[in-house]
C-alpha cells in the first residue's frame, strides 16, 4: 500500500490537493475510494474516463446518429460510469473499463428507448424485414440472400439494402429486447458474485453465450470481422471501414445486415425453433 493510500485509510475525511489527486494512478484512487468513501473523490475519479465516455459515444453514433447528439450520449454515460464507480469491484480482477463499456452500450439503448425516435414507416419497413427474413429462413433452412429479400419484399435490391440500413437501430433494439427478459433471470446482468450461489444462472448463462457464438459464427466472414471490430475491438463505423478498405456505408450494411441475421438466429433459438 502506498503513502497516500495509507493515509486514506486513516484519514477518511482529508481534503485532497489536486496535486496528490493529479499524481495518483486511476486504479490507486479507485483504492481509495472504496476504502474512504469519500465522496469528494468521486468525480475526479469518474472524470479520469471522460476519454472513455467519449470514444464509446462517437463510435456508437456510427449506428445510432438519428436519435440523439453526442453529447446526449456522453452525459448518459457520465451518469453510468458515476453508478458504475460505486458498483465495481476493483478486487475482482476484471478491468473496469471493461465493466464499464458493456453498462454504457446499455445505456445508450435505453436511451434510444425512451426518445421512441424511430419514425412509423422505418418501424414498418424493419416490420416488414423482420416478417420476410423469418419465412424465409424458415422455407429455405438458411439465411436469405439480399437478391432474396428484395424479391420477397417487392423491391430492388439497392433499396433493400438502404431499408436494411435504415432499420439497423430497430435491430438492434430487438435484439437487445430478446436477451433482456432472459438476462433478469438468467445472470447475465447479476451482482457480482451472485453466480457462485445462484447456479443456475451460471448455467443459463453459458447457454446464451454458447449461442450467441454459434450465431457469430454462422455470418459470412465480413459480416464477422465487422462484429469483432466493432464490439470486441470498439472500432467505429468509420475506423472499420479504414481497416477494411471498403466505404462506411457499406460497413454500415454490413452491421445491419449481420444483427439482423443475428437476430433472426436468437429468436429462431428462444422460441424453440432450433
Amino acid at each position: 500500500m502506498t503513502g497516500l493510500l495509507a493515509a486514506a485509510s486513516e484519514r477518511e475525511g482529508r481534503e485532497w490537493t489536486q496535486e496528490e489527486l493529479d499524481a495518483m494512478p486511476a486504479e490507486e484512487l479507485f483504492q481509495v475510494y472504496k476504502e474512504t468513501g469519500d465522496q469528494s473523490l468521486k468525480w475526479p475519479l469518474v472524470m479520469r474516463y471522460v476519454g472513455l465516455v467519449k470514444s464509446i459515444a462517437l463510435q456508437v453514433r456510427g449506428v445510432y446518429s438519428s436519435f440523439a447528439q453526442v453529447d446526449d450520449i456522453v452525459n448518459e454515460g457520465l451518469l453510468t460510469l458515476a453508478g458504475a464507480v460505486d458498483k465495481f469491484d476493483p478486487n475482482k480482477g476484471i478491468k473496469f473499463e471493461t465493466y464499464v463499456s458493456k453498462r454504457i452500450r446499455g445505456a445508450v439503448i435505453d436511451l434510444a428507448r425512451r426518445q421512441d425516435w424511430v419514425p412509423r414507416s422505418v418501424r414498418r419497413k424493419a416490420r416488414d424485414i423482420d416478417q420476410a427474413s423469418s419465412e424465409l429462413f424458415s422455407e429455405l433452412g438458411r439465411y436469405p440472400t439480399d437478391g432474396e429479400m428484395a424479391e420477397r419484399l417487392g423491391v430492388s435490391q439497392d433499396q433493400y439494402q438502404e431499408d436494411l440500413a435504415n432499420s439497423s437501430m430497430c435491430n438492434v433494439l430487438s435484439l437487445d429486447a430478446l436477451f433482456e427478459d432472459r438476462e433478469q433471470t438468467g445472470g447475465a446482468e447479476v451482482a457480482d458474485g451472485a453466480c457462485e450461489s445462484r447456479p443456475e444462472d451460471s448455467m443459463l448463462r453459458q447457454e446464451m453465450l454458447e449461442m450467441l457464438t454459434r450465431a457469430i459464427e454462422s455470418l459470412r466472414e465480413n459480416e464477422q470481422t465487422v462484429i469483432s471490430l466493432y464490439y470486441h475491438k470498439n472500432l467505429s463505423m468509420k475506423e472499420i471501414a479504414q481497416v477494411m478498405e471498403v466505404s462506411e456505408p457499406r460497413i454500415s450494411q454490413l452491421h445491419s445486415r449481420a444483427i439482423q441475421k443475428l437476430k433472426l438466429y436468437m429468436n429462431q433459438y428462444m422460441t424453440g425453433g432450433r
